[in-house]
């Protein structure tokens, strides 16, 4: 399968700061990658630092003086990646509580709700169907600093929110889970698309409780606890301004069914 995916982010740099942006698809074996990427602050191009985090995700820094910033990227990507086994201490980092995905404020909701401790490979895809009926999708309705209690309580959220919503519930009931900020071909409205994860008979598979694109047809950009170690911008230092975003992802062809409930990985 062939996709085309492209972000571009224009920021308003106050002060001297330095810049991380989690944009770049993730290196993973078994895809062919063909990506350009831009970085030009008022007229100068420059080169960012790349960090290679956990899951192959790739971190872009930058020192950055006061100015306007443009980010653009473009990647093709071809093939299906590998599935990498999990480790131990993955099994172990994934169940546990964490800043947004506060699982351990949900134990006794989930266990009612879903029951504990049962083995149940279809659980993650309760959870999942569950709380795609339980919130509602609507745009801004959420605060940055939110967590999968506020959702919860609200019944509103946007793609973030309901995969931390998913992802505490899952490890509150026992079951490992993380999520994971792709390219999403079909999705509408455009952006930045973010997934939650199980792990389940030995693999990870992919949730998305909002249904809005074709699990098959993602690209992964970055993995891990919650929105924290997602985040497709950081600033630390001066202060700055998000003037513009905007994200494109195409599948050649069709777009692929997607049934929502058959297991299914975007590794």
């Amino acid at each position: 399968m062939k996709r085309d995916v492209s972000a571009t982010l224009e920021i308003a740099v106050h002060a001297d700061t330095v810049l991380q942006w989690q944009i770049a698809v993730a290196r993973q074996p078994g895809i062919d990658l063909v990506e350009s990427m831009t970085c030009v602050l008022d007229g100068e191009f420059l080169t960012p630092r790349e960090v290679i985090g956990p899951h192959h995700s790739r971190l872009h820094v930058l020192e950055a003086r006061a100015g306007t910033l443009r980010l653009d990227y473009q990647a093709t990507v071809f093939g299906v990646a590998v599935p990498a086994p999990a480790t131990d201490y993955e099994i172990a980092l994934y169940r546990r509580p964490s800043r947004y995905a506060e699982s351990d404020k949900l134990v006794g909701f989930a266990a009612a709700e879903f029951g504990y401790g049962i083995v149940d490979p279809d659980m993650p895809a309760r959870v999942a169907a569950w709380v795609g009926r339980r919130i509602s999708y609507v745009s801004g309705s959420s605060a940055p600093i939110d967590g999968a209690v506020e959702t919860l309580l609200s019944g509103t959220g946007v793609c973030r929110d309901f995969s931390h919503l998913v992802v505490a519930l899952l490890r509150a009931v026992g079951v490992p889970a993380r999520v994971a900020a792709v390219y999403a071909p079909g999705c509408v409205p455009m952006d930045f698309h973010a997934v939650a994860e199980a792990y389940v008979d030995g693999a990870w598979r992919t949730l998305d409780p909002t249904c809005l694109a074709p699990r098959s047809s993602l690209v992964r950009i970055a993995t891990g606890r919650d929105a924290s170690d997602i985040a497709f911008l950081d600033n630390h230092g001066g202060d700055i301004t998000l003037n513009s975003m905007s994200v494109q992802a195409f599948v050649d062809g069709p777009l692929p069914y997607d049934d929502f409930v058959r297991p299914i990985s975007i590794e």
